[in-house]
This record gives structure tokens, sequence and C-alpha cells, in this order.
């Protein structure tokens, strides 16, 4: 059932986040401080056990030059640089198998699928630790190292992501011109984030996305992941104005207006875990051209196969 704003109301709002005055500063400090290391990328080829794709084992050095998993699919006998999606995953999941999540190179992209650090028990398995101590957190990653911006657990993420875009581009079947971002839920908002931070992306796919309007998602919904914030904060009662202070600065709304290249984005108006309010504050205040399809009978699954379609549809017109 529906429990947001009416359709019409989404077209319009655009959130009352806070827009830090040295976000950006914050941000060219911390991206700035992890090219002090080499991106060290390495790339192994597997025996996948396909016949159709290329699949290798790839490491890159990410935040503080700590090592990042990855997988790099391609068609088989790929021979000039390729179109390029880099991928992010939803809450919980890592990059899973070699032998996993195949439409991106069966369409016939180089796919960068990036692991996240210290994930990968919900769905699909990781391979990359989150080598960073925290303070009290409740379970989950939305309170990890909360006390600060620079301990926060979104801030080594995205350096990762951010990161994962130049890896990639390093590699010999990648054409560098052409590299687009996707993700879905929290995927989504890393996918935001780094459109935020990279500014000569050829496209965004950001479905359902994670990571919008704290202000608003850590009160109208009860639903994890986003409830994680409201335990922690049911109990740390003093610690409210502080938590969303560093919130502002892992937003994708602030992220979005810094953003210029085209993205496609999804929202499912019955969705609990990431409330169509949530989704449209980052939509509308998005600086470059945009498109957004709605879903009105659908929850967190969204359009499923239909925003698969979307996806392909969006990198065919944009980057292929």
């Amino acid at each position: 059932m529906y429990t947001d704003l009416p359709e019409a109301e989404l077209r319009t709002y655009r959130s009352g986040q806070v827009d830090p005055a040295d976000f950006d500063a914050f941000w060219a400090d911390t991206l700035a401080e992890a090219d002090r290391y080499p991106l060290n990328v390495i790339a192994t080829r597997v025996d996948s056990g396909l016949s159709t794709l290329d699949v290798f084992d790839v490491t890159f050095a990410g935040f503080a030059g700590q090592p990042i998993k990855a997988w790099l699919r391609v068609p088989r006998g790929a021979g000039a640089p390729l179109p390029t999606v880099v991928q992010f995953h939803g809450y919980g999941r890592g990059r899973g198998q070699a032998f996993e999540n195949l439409l991106w190179a069966s369409a016939g992209y180089a796919h960068f699928d990036m692991d996240l650090r210290g994930q990968g028990f919900s769905g699909s398995t990781g391979d990359t630790g989150d080598d960073a101590g925290s303070g009290p957190q409740v379970p989950g990653f939305l309170t990890r190292g909360i006390d600060s911006r620079e301990t926060y657990y979104y801030r080594r993420l995205f350096t990762d992501a951010v990161r994962a875009v130049a890896a990639a581009r390093s590699l010999e079947y990648v054409d560098s011109a052409r590299v687009g971002v996707v993700g879905i839920s929290q995927g989504g908002g890393i996918a935001l984030a780094v459109a935020g931070l990279v500014p000569d992306l050829a496209a965004v796919v950001a479905l359902v996305p994670f990571l919008c309007d704290f202000p608003r998602a850590s009160v109208i919904t009860d639903a994890l992941p986003y409830r994680e914030i409201a335990q922690y904060l049911a109990t740390n009662r003093l610690r409210v104005a502080q938590v969303h202070d560093v919130l502002a600065y892992f937003d994708a709304v602030n992220f979005a207006k810094r953003a210029t290249a085209p993205v496609t984005m999804t929202a499912a108006l019955m969705d609990p875990i990431c409330p169509p309010s949530t989704v449209f504050a980052a939509y509308n205040n998005y600086a470059g051209p945009k498109q957004i399809t709605v879903w009105p009978y659908n929850g967190h699954e969204g359009g499923a196969w239909e925003d698969d379609a979307l996806a392909l549809r969006a990198f065919r017109e944009r980057v292929a």
C-alpha cells in the first residue's frame, strides 16, 4: 500500500537535507588522500566454466590503499576496448561468484563488478574486508564509524567506488571514454555518489536507490536498513544533531546536486525500504540530464526485469 507522498507531490519534493559548506573540500581532500596510493590493479584470468565469457579476478587499491576485489567479465575473445559498466551492489551483497551476474558481459560490455568491503552476507558472497575500526554501532553498516565523517563507513566505500572507476579505466579491455555506473538499492546510492565525484561518466543508472535523504528516511520508515539509524539514536539520544551532520556528507541528495552525467532512475511507490520520496529527493536535485520511471504497485523489487531492460536501454543509448 501507499505510505508516502502522492505522486504529484513526489514530483516536486526536494528534501530538507543540508548541503555542508565544506562538502566539496571534504571529498576533494578524501580523494586526494586516496590518490597518494597507486591503484596497483592486478587482473588474473580465472576458469569460470563459461564458454562465452572471459572472467578476470581483479584486485585494486581502494581507500587508504586497502585491497578491494572485483570481477572483470568480457565477451570471449573481445578485441577492441569495450564500453564498460561498473556495477555496485545492494546492501549486504558482495561480488559473488565468477559465473554469476552475466547480463552486462552477455550484452557486449566489459563488466567491472566491484566487491563491497565488509559485505557479502545476503544473497551473494564477498571477498573484501573492511580494514578499519569503529565505535559502538547497530549491526549493519549505516552506523559503523558514524561518530565522525572521517571514520564513517561510507567514506571508505564511496572512495573505493571512485577508485573502481579509475581501476576499470586502466584495463586494456575498457574504453575509458565510454564508462558508466549502475546499481540497485545501496548500489544505486553508490552510483549517485560516484556521479557527483567523477565528472566524466557516460551514463548513470540508479534503480530504487538507497542512501537518499537521510533526514526523512530515518523517520518515515521502520524497515531495515534505515531503522539502524533510528535504533542507534534511540539509545544515543544526545547525538542526533551530530549524526545528521555526519550523514549530510554521504547523502545521495548532495551528490546529485553535483552530478552532470545522464541518469536513469526508478522508484516504486509501495517501497517500504527506500520510500519513494527519498528517491525523488535525489532525482529532483539531480543536476544533469535525467529520467525516472515510477512503478506504482511495486515494493523494493522495483521493476525487476523491467529495470534491467531500462538499464540496458540507457547504456545502449549513452555508452555503446
